[in-house]
């Protein structure tokens, strides 16, 4: 069984969709974020992949869409196996198709959540979740403060919420004028309020 590694610096593409050998990508070290190109040629951010997750084309169907991953830290490691060679690494491994069922789930609920939040949460809500998932994965507590460190545009979590940039603009403002975070180019700063 061949795997393959490969490296990456902030702004470099790791995968491609339609790549000719569909793979199986493991995240060793960095984050990506992961973007489809819709009909008119704009970027929609649909996930950021952490640290330790699995990312790839995992369609049932020989359908494929126009994804790629972008590394978004400065140094990404991720380790890949052709699809194949992972099926029977599964089938070897029980406690590892296992874990791999349960990743799958984990995943299969967040979307679910995502959904779920569209349809019964307006924006402001969704930004604030957003926020706090976030911070809650990434965050850093300092002095009363989580400081998330800022990779994504406001165009990206606009992707991520459902909403429009200009919405998200409009929000980070917001949230900054009721003193409930501070931000920057390079950093988020989540005030706890009493």
């Amino acid at each position: 069984m061949i795997t393959n590694f490969k490296t990456a610096k902030k702004g470099e593409i790791i995968l491609f969709s339609h790549d000719e050998n569909t793979r199986v990508y493991f995240l060793k070290k960095g984050t990506l974020k992961i973007v489809e190109i819709d009909e008119k040629g704009n970027e929609i951010v649909k996930d950021i992949i952490l640290k330790g997750d699995i990312f790839g084309e995992f369609t049932l169907t020989d359908s494929q869409s126009d994804e790629y991953a972008v590394a978004v830290s400065d140094n990404v490691i991720c380790c890949s196996f052709k699809m194949e060679d992972f099926e029977k690494l599964l089938e070897r491994n029980p406690q590892l198709g296992l874990s791999y069922t349960k990743w799958m789930g984990f995943r299969f609920r967040r979307l679910q959540n995502r959904y779920s939040n569209l349809m019964f949460k307006d924006v402001r809500t969704r930004f604030k979740g957003f926020l706090d998932e976030w911070a809650s994965k990434e965050g850093i507590e300092s002095a009363g403060e989580v400081i998330l460190k800022n990779y994504l545009t406001h165009q990206d979590i606009a992707s991520l919420i459902c909403s429009t940039r200009q919405t998200v603009t409009q929000l980070f403002n917001e949230f900054k004028e009721k003193g409930i975070l501070d931000y920057s180019r390079t950093e988020i700063v989540l005030k706890k309020v009493a």
